[in-house]
């Protein structure tokens, strides 16, 4: 059977010999071409998947009713397995070999750092699913965010537990990368802004369940909550052995890339009680308009499950055929970019998106949920 890029690629080669390219790479007279860089594979692969399945169901519906302006939407992914090393070679192949207009929808802050030296070089880089500053300050005009930071994430944590007087014992499990050391600088300013600091923290290699010296060093110290800034995999064997044998547990609470289902899904009955801080809408939220269409869309291949991760990609197709359509004049990279930023607020139905000449964080958007009996998520 071919791989979904094969396929991907081979569809593209017929769209390509059907026009002539214009004047920026990854555009024809019948297709632009995005490229994106996300784990179908290994122990990140639930978010990578989700993400790229909930776009495809956009650009799909999109393509269905003519494309953009004739052109049909083709979005070409390589399998990274959330290796930042895999991801930079990826992009390379991309940027370099298929000449995407733009990068799409990458999944995690490592994978995500390792597109910036081709960011660098003008290639737009849309909605990566992280909240690291580093893709929002300083600012970088070919950066798009639709979600909002690992820093406004913690504070609402953070201010959380200030409210039920557990702030002075909070502890942080980090992934050891860039991820992981965002969202503990999320976590420590947040303290720092109520003049406390972090009470413990440990950490877990990216791709790995062995968290043993982390639970060792946590039961030890015995903090009120453990802010856990680390992928779901971990996340929840971190979970598991802390509450083996435990006389007390801690509150546990993890930023929105853990992804929620996929979480929960880890756990099974051992999920309840776990919080979590999102960034989009709940993906079960049908009263909103957003999530109304991406449920008729996405939910129509048997198999599948509301969540988060494939509604952000969903969200994040969706925005980007919206600058396209604003575009003045050809499709260009340029173009594109000043689409975006002078097209104002675009409300997709129940979230709003802006970006501005100086500010490409599109959203502010935070709130906190809790996953309930059942795997129930709710919000």
């Amino acid at each position: 059977m071919l791989s979904y890029f094969t396929k991907t690629c081979a569809a593209l080669g017929l769209v390509l010999a059907a026009g002539g390219v214009l004047a920026d790479n990854g555009v024809t007279d019948k297709a632009i071409v995005l490229g994106q860089s996300a784990a179908l594979s290994g122990p990140a692969s639930a978010l990578g998947t989700a993400m790229r399945d909930g776009a495809l169901a956009y650009f799909e519906s999109v393509n269905a009713a003519g494309g953009v302006n004739g052109r049909q939407i083709v979005l070409t992914t390589l399998d990274d397995g959330y290796d930042p090393t895999r991801a930079g070679a990826n992009t390379a192949a991309l940027v370099d070999k298929e000449q995407v207009f733009a990068l799409f929808g990458y999944v995690g802050t490592p994978t995500s750092n390792a597109a910036l030296p081709w960011v660098g070089k003008g290639i737009p880089f849309f909605a990566p699913m992280t909240g690291a500053q580093s893709f929002r300050a300083p600012f970088d005009r070919n950066i798009f965010n639709i979600r909002d930071g690992y820093a406004q994430e913690t504070e609402k944590i953070v201010e959380h537990l200030e409210a039920i007087g557990a702030s002075k014992q909070i502890a942080v499990l980090y992934q050891n990368d860039a991820y992981g050391k965002a969202g503990l600088e999320g976590v420590t300013q947040a303290l720092k802004k109520r003049k406390l600091a972090v009470f413990a923290t440990a950490s877990v290699e990216r791709n790995s369940t062995d968290v043993a010296a982390a639970v060792a060093r946590m039961k030890a110290a015995a903090p009120r909550a453990v802010v856990m800034i680390s992928a779901y995999k971990s996340s929840a064997a971190f979970i598991r052995a802390m509450r083996k044998d435990a006389a007390s547990v801690p509150f546990f609470w993890n930023v929105s890339f853990v992804g929620s289902r996929a979480l929960a899904s880890e756990l099974g009955p051992e999920a309840r009680g776990v919080m979590i801080s999102q960034v989009i809408p709940s993906p079960w939220d049908d009263k909103l308009g957003v999530v109304k269409e991406y449920r008729k869309l996405y939910l129509t291949k048997s198999g599948r499950e509301a969540d988060y991760a494939s509604l952000e990609g969903f969200m994040a197709a969706k925005v980007f055929v919206e600058g396209l359509r604003h575009v003045k004049g050809e499709p260009t990279r340029k173009n594109f970019i000043h689409a975006l930023e002078t097209m104002g607020a675009y409300n997709l139905g129940g979230y709003t998106v802006t970006f501005g000449a100086g500010d490409h964080n599109g959203s502010d958007y935070v709130d906190l949920s809790i996953i309930t009996e059942g795997g129930k998520i709710m919000y």
